[in-house]
């Protein structure tokens, strides 16, 4: 498994990736004989402590005690990153990571999650969080990983993902309000677009729309970005 994530992370031998929570240094090992430099983030001091201990011998790896939520990603450049990434902060973290437009990013993460950022339009899963993730990156899950795999095993199943950054839609000058506008779609679930929006821009703004009936998790990015230029003209 660690192979695996490793050989996703760096295809080719790098010259630095980023590993986000590195914990005892598993995967570090895996990265280290794949890329020239490797710079593991780890917010808690023991496991810090730990990993300089343990890799004190290796110059090529530098260990930064620090929250990766505080921490600028784009000083270490245009590098690859990956990691395990803890449920409760994985939606942070990627809008963190894909914000610095690496060339690819790889996360083992609770199947739940990686399901949600892979999902297609029309599916239980697919929600702000997959329109969110597609604005910055094509997503695809590349394994299932079982509790069995880890000491101790968890609770649940989880799963690895490859990140590959794109540029944003073309004409959206204002990427922010987009989500924001995004977000709002989807504020509460079961409404259609049309009752979703009206508060924010009138009944009569969209009641036209071809999508005013649809809720919003039938709509794909395309059709959200379409949707954002209709009211952009009409402000």
């Amino acid at each position: 498994m660690l192979t695996r994530i490793a050989a996703a992370a760096c295809p080719e031998r790098a010259e630095l990736v980023i590993e986000i929570g590195p914990g005892r240094g598993a995967l570090t090992r895996k990265l280290l004989e794949r890329a020239k430099r490797v710079v593991a983030i780890e917010v808690d001091p023991y496991l810090a402590g730990h990993l300089r201990r343990q890799y004190a011998s290796e110059p090529r790896l530098e260990v930064v005690e620090a929250d990766v939520l505080s921490t600028d990603l784009g000083q270490w450049g245009h590098v690859p990153v990956a990691g395990n990434l803890p449920y409760y902060i994985t939606s942070p973290i990627l809008e963190r990571v894909l914000q610095t437009h690496p060339p690819r990013a790889v996360f083992l993460i609770q199947k739940e999650v990686a399901e949600r950022l892979v999902a297609a339009p029309g599916s239980r899963d697919y929600g702000y969080l997959t329109v969110r993730t597609a604005f910055f990156a094509g997503a695809r899950l590349l394994f299932e990983v079982k509790p069995a795999a880890f000491h101790p095993p968890p609770k649940v199943d989880s799963a690895v993902v490859l990140l590959h950054p794109q540029a944003p839609p073309a004409g959206l000058a204002d990427p922010e309000a987009f989500l924001r506008f995004v977000a709002l779609c989807f504020s509460h679930k079961r409404k259609t677009l049309r009752n979703n929006l009206a508060g924010q821009y009138g009944k009569d703004a969209v009641e036209g729309w071809p999508e005013a009936g649809l809720r919003a998790e039938q709509v794909a990015l395309e059709g959200f970005v379409e949707m954002f230029a209709r009211l952009g003209k009409l402000q």
